[in-house]
């Protein structure tokens, strides 16, 4: 879904999409525009080579679409790949990708939220159902909080490259970055930044519950009334406000708790029995740090679905940002890239931001239908097994018959 442009950068599909948005906003706004000099504006906003701009663009006039180069390159089906998953690890066949141990790519799928399935004689690989009801839950109630009206934010956090040699191979401290924007732009003196105290790949181990708090109760004030923040389920975003009972509790403390909720206890109930009290009234008390804060300043947090960073419009406000880190950082030193940084955020105005949000809202759309297809196809599976399974029961009855 990628091709790579002058720069040595892949530019994907979507970054494709994204061109032709910014390209047909700059026509409405100026129809005179000649297309020599919207190349280079661009290219310019969007940290993307005048050759990958201009090639999009002609694409998109001759064919009204754009698509990705390696679009007829032939997989295998996937029903060979998965008919035989559970005998041997197939996906090592592949070049293009690494090799795995079983169990290993058995738990990272598992953690990307898929489950292995067995229906009959066919198996496949199936999105967990919990993430299918989160994102369809994410998308109606953003939809509605749009028809309301009402500002929607998107906040992320990532990290830079900062210290290394001349071509640093990803080792050495980061800045760690964290902004919030909307369609109108980055919320203005909203940008937290800081150098990472360790070296890691992993930015979300630098921030913690009470730094992101206090970031954010800073930045509330500047953010419009009723407005909705949209952001993932970092850890230091979900640190709960009381923590609930759970099966490694001691019984006494289930007891005292479910006692200070108001709830009279039968004290000869085992610790099963306690817990489904505490199912029960769960609902009431599981609640997050972040979220009530927000909620007093008459403003509500959306949490996305897990691994749906494409929800996420900052996170295209990011790549903008971090290639014209890449691009110019010559000196990899600590207030050069920040510098870079800030520079990078300053490109991104608000009529890139409304691209992106437009692109964003586009992906919620093709989700939305992608979750009425697989409910279609998952009916039509079901009936056919039905069918199937009462076609072997008559089968099974006639034989019978036969054989008295």
């Amino acid at each position: 879904m990628t091709e790579l442009c002058n720069s040595q950068q892949f530019v994907c599909s979507r970054q494709k999409e994204m061109i032709i948005n910014a390209y047909k906003s700059k026509l409405e706004a100026n129809p005179k525009l000649a297309i020599r000099e919207a190349r280079v504006i661009l290219s310019k906003e969007l940290g993307i080579g005048i050759t990958t701009i201009s090639n999009t663009l002609s694409e998109y006039r001759n064919f009204k679409t754009v698509s990705s180069p390696n679009r007829t390159k032939i997989f295998k089906n996937i029903n060979v790949k998965v008919d035989d998953f559970d005998e041997e690890n197939v996906v090592n066949e592949d070049d293009t990708l690494p090799d795995f141990a079983l169990t290993t790519l058995w738990r990272l799928l598992k953690s990307m939220g898929f489950q292995f399935s067995k229906r009959g004689r066919n198996s496949a690989l199936i999105e967990n159902d919990d993430i299918r009801a989160w994102r369809r839950r994410y998308i109606r109630d953003i939809r509605k909080y749009r028809e309301e009206g009402r500002p929607i934010y998107y906040l992320d956090e990532t990290w830079g490259l900062s210290t290394g040699a001349v071509n640093p191979t990803g080792k050495g401290k980061r800045l760690i970055v964290c902004h919030i924007g909307s369609e109108d732009g980055f919320v203005s003196d909203s940008l937290l930044c800081f150098e990472s105290k360790k070296n890691t790949n992993d930015y979300h181990d630098e921030m913690n519950g009470d730094s992101f708090r206090d970031w954010l109760e800073g930045v509330l004030p500047r953010l419009k009334d009723n407005a909705v923040i949209v952001m993932d389920n970092a850890p230091y975003h979900s640190v709960k406000l009381e923590k609930c009972p759970t099966s490694n509790w001691r019984k006494a403390d289930i007891i005292q708790w479910l006692q200070g909720k108001g709830e009279v206890v039968d004290q000869t109930m085992i610790i099963p029995e306690l817990l489904e009290v505490v199912r029960r009234i769960k609902p009431i008390y599981n609640k997050y740090v972040i979220d009530e804060m927000v909620l007093q300043q008459n403003k509500t947090v959306l949490r996305l679905p897990p691994y749906h960073c494409e929800l996420n419009s900052i996170e295209l406000v990011w790549s903008v940002v971090k290639r014209h880190v890449k691009a110019n950082n010559k000196t990899f030193k600590l207030p050069d890239v920040k510098n870079l940084l800030v520079e990078g955020i300053a490109k991104v105005d608000a009529e890139m931001w409304k691209n992106f949000v437009k692109h964003t809202i586009e992906e919620e759309n093709k989700f939305w239908t992608l979750d009425d297809t697989v409910d279609e196809l998952s009916a039509e599976q079901n009936r056919l097994v039905m069918t199937i399974g009462n076609s072997d029961t008559e089968e099974d009855d006639d034989f019978d018959l036969l054989s008295d």
